[in-house]
This record gives structure tokens, C-alpha cells and sequence, in this order.
């Protein structure tokens, strides 16, 4: 019954001053706003490196030729060392799900009077499965068709749409890639951007061996995907891919390695300690807003002390205690930065959206930031509501009946 007699006290002292209560509450809600914004503008961006790196494949090794470290997509070392007869003997490690080469030429497209530009990626039927990218149209090509170095292609979502008019079906069309006639068999669902920004749907897949034998004139590759059973397996298969390779390449000793194995698992987790630095010094300069939100709670409490010294003094005239008193402001400053609480984790929520429509920022509201924010907003308020009310209670109730304003 007193907590809510104080609350009752707390609430009818906030309506008594409704534009001072207004612009105190101001601070704490552009506080707990800019704390919420900040967060889901570093878990947006934490979240969408996550799925561009997962959209590369799930339990993933990339083996590139070459010693040097190359970008993800695309690499290759200075040397080309790696063969198709490679990927087949890493395809029969344990713990391997697949191993899909990949060579990568350009390419210079045309169809009736549209040319385009591209990519022609030589791979294998499992890179689909490696990359969970779902077929639009048609399907994609066969492990005959690699067998027999056929010319047929499957286009990227941005190919498709550049060479052939809207509403055309492409399968079944005849392009010309670097002069040489190709069949589309299919076109490949939209995937959007990776994570260096390149667009994923700029791309056309061929037989691997159509670009070694009809294309580049080579007989090796200069990436082998190398998916694996489970995530916990990757390190296992890692170690046992080098061995493998330093056996079959004719590594002994203290020879260098003439190949390259990337696990992106940790390239992910580089990512995601990075976004999280970003994340938490966002929200650091964010709550220094909530700060000086508290720092104006304290304020007002200690003018509202001044005014209402007479009221207090009369409360402890009729029996009440320090207690009584104490708990009095300090549910009247937890009232008030709750509700600026409150009315700051609707604006930051908005916020965040509108952020992302208007900005184009990937943004991610967890529910984790909003209690960190209404647990903060709680805690300004007894933390700064704490002097106040002390002052309040330590009154001489003889001297705050006397006291003129």
C-alpha cells in the first residue's frame, strides 16, 4: 500500500509540472533511442556479413592454388597447382560432403544485338548444392555434360536480364560466350550482393571442363569448395586436405605448401569480433546521451526538493519517516525515467526502421538491446534519483515548515 501511495505521490507530482516532467523525460528518451539505434545499426551489420558469408555455403573450405592469400571469391595463388584429379581425392576424405573445382574466366556475351559482360565460373552439378542457390529456370547442367566438356550454361539472375528481353524465357536459347555457341539450360533464383559487394547474379556457370579445354586451353583449377559433414568437422578435414595435397603435390620436409585452405568459419568469426567492437563503442557514445539525461533527472529532483520543502516537512510533522520520504523521490525519479524509458524503446524501434528504408543500412533490433535499455533508464533513475531524495529525507521537518520560498 505505501509503494503505491508513493506512486500515486510520484505521478500526481509529474502531472503538477507537465512541461518540466516533459523535457526531463526528453533526455532519457533520446537516450535509450540512441542506445537501441546504435545497436541494431551494429547488429544489422553483424547479421548481414553473416548471411553474405553463409550464402557462400554452409560448412565451408576453400582450397586455392598458390601460396598467397587471395580475396574469397575469384583467388588464386601465383602458381597454378591444383587439378580436377585433386578435387576427387579430396571428395574421398572422411568427413567430405563434396568437393567442387572452380576455374574462372571472362567472359564477353551475346545474344541477337545485347552483349554482356561477365564471368564464365567452370564448375561441377554439387557447387548448386554447396551454395543452396535454387534454379529459377530450367535446371542446372549434368555430370555428362562435364564429362563431355558440353557447351551449355546456366545464366545469373543479372545476365538473364540484361541479354534477354522481359518475360523471355532464356532456356533453351543459343549465346555466344567468347565466340563460342552455348545452350542456357537454366537461370539461377536472385542471391543480391556478397559480402565485398560484388553482385553474386553477374555470373555464368559452366562445365568446368568446357573452360579448361574450350575456353583457357589448361588442365588445372584455381579453387577447389570443399564442403564438410558437419561445422564441428572443419578442422579435422582442414588438416587432413594438407596432408593430403603436400602428399600428392610432393611436399616433404620443410617445402612449402603450393596451395592455400581457407576455412570461412573463421573468417566469420573475424567478422563478427569486428562488428562487435563497432557495435558496443556505438552504443558507448550512445549512452552518454543517457548520461546527461540522468545528470538533468537529478536537477529537476533537487529543484522539485527545493519547491516542495514545506510539503515534506508537513508529511513528517503528521509521522512520516526518512523512509517514507526517501522512497517518495525515489519512485518519483524511477517514474520518470521509466516512462522516458519506455517512450525511448518505441523511438529507437521506429528509428531503427526508418533508418533502414530511408538510409539503406541493414538494421537489427534484438530484445536484448531494449532490455539493456530499459535496465539502464531504471537504473539512471535510482542512481541519480538516490542524492535527491536522500537530501529530501535528511530534512529538519521545524526548520522545512519554516522555510519560505
Amino acid at each position: 500500500m505505501q509503494l503505491a501511495s508513493n506512486f500515486e505521490v510520484a505521478i500526481n507530482g509529474i502531472k503538477a509540472n507537465k512541461l518540466r516532467s516533459s523535457l526531463t523525460m526528453l533526455g532519457i528518451i533520446i537516450g535509450v533511442a540512441a542506445v537501441i539505434i546504435m545497436i541494431s545499426v551494429g547488429q544489422g551489420a553483424s547479421k548481414k556479413i553473416s548471411d553474405q558469408i553463409s550464402s557462400m555455403g554452409s560448412n565451408l573450405l576453400m582450397v586455392f592454388s598458390g601460396t598467397g592469400q587471395g580475396p574469397v571469391r575469384g583467388a588464386s595463388g601465383s602458381v597454378n597447382t591444383l587439378t580436377l584429379e585433386d578435387a576427387k581425392a579430396i571428395a574421398g576424405l572422411s568427413m567430405v560432403s563434396n568437393a567442387v573445382p572452380e576455374l574462372s574466366t571472362s567472359a564477353n556475351i551475346a545474344y541477337n544485338n545485347q552483349t554482356w559482360t561477365s564471368q564464365a565460373d567452370g564448375t561441377t552439378p554439387e557447387m548448386q548444392s554447396i551454395k543452396k542457390w535454387p534454379i529459377s529456370l530450367g535446371s542446372f547442367f549434368t555430370a555428362d555434360d562435364v564429362a563431355n566438356a558440353s557447351l551449355v550454361a546456366v545464366l545469373g539472375k543479372t545476365v538473364a536480364d540484361n541479354l534477354f528481353p522481359s518475360g523471355v524465357d532464356p532456356v533453351g536459347s543459343t549465346i555466344r560466350i567468347n565466340k563460342l555457341a552455348f545452350t542456357v539450360v537454366g537461370v539461377l533464383a536472385s542471391k543480391g550482393a556478397a559480402m565485398a559487394g560484388q553482385d553474386q547474379d553477374d555470373v555464368i556457370y559452366v562445365p568446368v571442363t568446357t573452360v579448361q579445354k574450350r575456353m583457357m586451353g589448361v588442365n588445372y583449377v584455381r579453387t577447389i569448395n570443399v564442403q564438410t559433414e558437419t561445422e564441428n568437422s572443419m578442422a579435422f578435414v582442414q588438416s587432413n586436405i594438407e596432408d593430403l595435397l603436400r602428399e600428392r603435390h610432393r611436399l616433404t620436409g620443410a617445402k612449402s605448401d603450393d596451395f592455400n585452405v581457407r576455412n570461412l568459419t573463421s573468417v566469420l568469426e573475424a567478422a563478427e569480433t569486428s562488428t562487435g567492437v563497432m557495435t558496443l563503442l556505438l552504443a558507448s557514445v550512445a549512452a552518454v546521451s543517457l548520461l546527461v539525461g540522468g545528470i538533468g533527472i537529478m536537477n529537476i529532483m533537487l529543484v522539485s526538493v527545493t519547491e516542495r520543502t514545506r510539503e515534506i516537512g508537513l508529511r513528517m510533522a503528521v509521522g512520516a519517516t526518512e523512509r517514507d520520504i526517501r522512497n517518495q523521490f525515489l519512485v518519483e525519479a524511477l517514474v520518470l525515467c521509466l516512462t522516458g524509458g519506455v517512450a525511448g524503446i518505441l523511438t529507437g524501434i521506429a528509428g531503427s526502421k526508418i533508418i533502414s528504408k530511408f538510409a539503406g543500412w541493414s538494421t537489427y533490433v534484438t530484445i536484448y538491446s531494449i532490455l539493456i535499455s530499459a535496465g539502464f533508464s531504471a537504473a539512471i533513475g535510482v542512481f541519480f534519483g538516490y542524492y535527491p531524495a536522500k537530501k529530501a529525507a535528511g530534512l529538519d521537518p521545524i526548520e522545512a515548515l519554516r522555510f519560505e520560498k
